[in-house]
């Protein structure tokens, strides 16, 4: 459902949603106290942990809409004026709400993340990035942005669906931020607000986006085939059943951004540990998920050195999603080996760094 307008959310939903969390919160608490009281001797303490995650989770975002609020009342319009540091205030905010949320699901999810970078990593410093990233698993997008701005250092421009709106702490901050949340309705205006926000990027900013459109779940992939075929796009199809880890990946937004800004460097980011746990159910049974990290993978190239046309742009988003798969299928394979047997990870084939 489309969120209200921005007045109805700031002026109604918001003063609402504080004293709603912070009281979720507090029932979400006494019910962990209860069931640790009740199960002391359960091992996995699925309940008490959901509860408690859930309980910090609403505190940040109920922190994140009073701090914006208090930031609003504190600089008159002039200083909201002042970008760099009106942005650096909510780069800062967004930042520690992130840490919080994501070290709350480390002690208490088991969630972990480790990052295999290309030994030129440092090339990237200092020129804005764009940042295509699979798209698959609980958590992966608040992982990534987390990573961006802890690890290198980065203000995010995220593009996300409208439908986010509907989290009051990430709608105003996402809000004050140059980020671009994508309407249902209006997908053939995207291209143009995406080309803009290319466009206002410094030489710290990252944009984020997911060029499959959404979460990879097997029946997902499975509808995806289906809806290729009955279009009459066989090769397509063929070549989404052959990839079966990954959905067919869109070019739309990639070539949006390279026409704002003909400049980026463009990294490619895939990932896997969890991107198995598609259910509610399957999240329950998995909790804590202690020996099965997020294993992120990135590699990068200036956006100069892309083929020029945009059919030939097109065919290296295609390639590089075929990598990503095949990255992704050698670690499940290395998973699946006894624990006895010593595997030593090989240079991803075909690598930005290989191919160009």
């Amino acid at each position: 459902m489309r969120p209200p307008p921005a007045i109805i959310r700031r002026a109604v939903l918001d003063p609402i949603w504080v004293p709603l969390a912070l009281g979720l919160a507090v029932a979400l608490s006494a019910l962990a106290a209860t069931a640790m009281v009740v199960t002391p001797l359960s091992r996995r303490r699925r309940l008490p942990r959901f509860c408690l995650f859930g309980a910090l989770y609403l505190c940040v975002n109920a922190g994140l809409v009073l701090c914006c609020a208090a930031l609003w009342l504190r600089y008159p319009l002039a200083g909201r004026r002042d970008d760099v540091r009106w942005s650096a205030l909510h780069v800062g905010l967004l930042g520690r709400a992130l840490s919080l949320v994501v070290t709350g699901a480390r002690k208490l999810l088991g969630f972990q993340v480790q990052v295999q970078e290309p030994p030129d990593s440092h090339l990237i410093i200092g020129r804005p990035l764009l940042l295509l990233a699979r798209h698959g698993g609980p958590g992966d997008s608040f992982a990534l942005v987390e990573l961006l701005m802890s690890r290198y250092r980065r203000r995010p421009a995220i593009v996300l669906k409208e439908t986010l709106r509907w989290d009051p702490g990430l709608d105003v901050v996402l809000g004050r931020l140059p980020s671009c949340f994508i309407r249902r309705r209006d997908r053939s205006k995207a291209p143009e607000r995406l080309a803009a926000l290319a466009r206002t990027m410094r030489s710290d900013d990252a944009i984020l986006l997911f060029p499959e459109g959404g979460n990879w779940t097997p029946g997902r992939h499975s509808k995806t085939i289906a809806r290729l075929l009955h279009a009459g796009r066989r090769q397509a199809a063929a070549d989404a059943a052959e990839n079966r880890n990954v959905l067919p990946p869109q070019p739309t937004g990639m070539l949006a951004c390279l026409s704002g800004r003909p400049d980026l460097t463009i990294a490619v980011a895939a990932h896997t540990g969890l991107e198995d746990l598609i259910s509610p159910a399957l999240i329950w049974r998995a909790v804590p998920v202690v020996g099965r990290p997020m294993i992120v993978r990135w590699w990068s190239q200036s956006a100069r050195s892309l083929p020029s046309t945009e059919d030939g742009r097109r065919g290296w988003l295609r390639l590089q999603w075929a990598l990503v798969d095949s990255w992704i299928d050698a670690r499940k394979a290395a998973r699946s080996r006894p624990r006895d047997v010593a595997v030593s990870e090989q240079p991803l084939a075909g690598s930005a760094a290989d191919e160009h």
